[in-house]
């Protein structure tokens, strides 16, 4: 299926505000996997994996920085399932960090490459995705009424607009 990536908004966002909202909720990970360990890499991991899903598509990172993550099958906010495939190159290395030393080092040798990749991405695609948006069909956008615009639309994101002959 030929799919327009895509919305306008969504190519607007900044890249480096993306990541500094990414970087946030890496923070709040990594506070909860030193302080907390080994339990607070089991709440790691599931908070990543349900960040994009809180509160209307947005993590803690995207609240402050003013972004929402949308499923681009129907437009309405991304849903648990789409969040934890959208993390899922953070969650892998991530969960393989609970076993002491060795995990750690397979963790970093697995996560570093895996990030280099979600950000090369960002910046190489055109559309402003990143890997995990590929893989769960999502896409991030401003969080500034353009969702409520889209909702409102009748014709389909994902179909030619076909000009009217009158």
């Amino acid at each position: 299926m030929d799919r327009k990536y895509l919305l306008k908004s969504s190519i607007k966002v900044a890249r480096v505000s993306r990541l500094v909202a990414k970087a946030i909720d890496l923070f709040i990970v990594l506070i909860l996997s030193i302080f907390i360990y080994p339990l607070g890499i089991i709440l790691s991991v599931a908070y990543i994996a349900i960040s994009d899903s809180l509160q209307n598509g947005q993590s803690v990172g995207k609240k402050f920085m003013g972004f929402a993550v949308i499923s681009l099958e129907d437009g309405k906010p991304c849903s648990v399932k789409q969040s934890a495939i959208r993390n899922l190159p953070i969650i892998i290395p991530l969960g393989i960090a609970i076993v002491p030393i060795w995990g750690w080092i397979f963790a970093f040798l697995l996560g570093v490459p895996l990030i280099l990749l979600e950000v090369y991405l960002l910046y190489k695609l055109d559309s402003g995705h990143r890997l995990g948006d590929v893989m769960a069909d999502t896409s991030v956008m401003a969080n500034d009424g353009s969702q409520v615009q889209i909702k409102k639309r009748k014709d389909s994101w994902f179909e030619e607009s076909q000009p009217t002959i009158q």
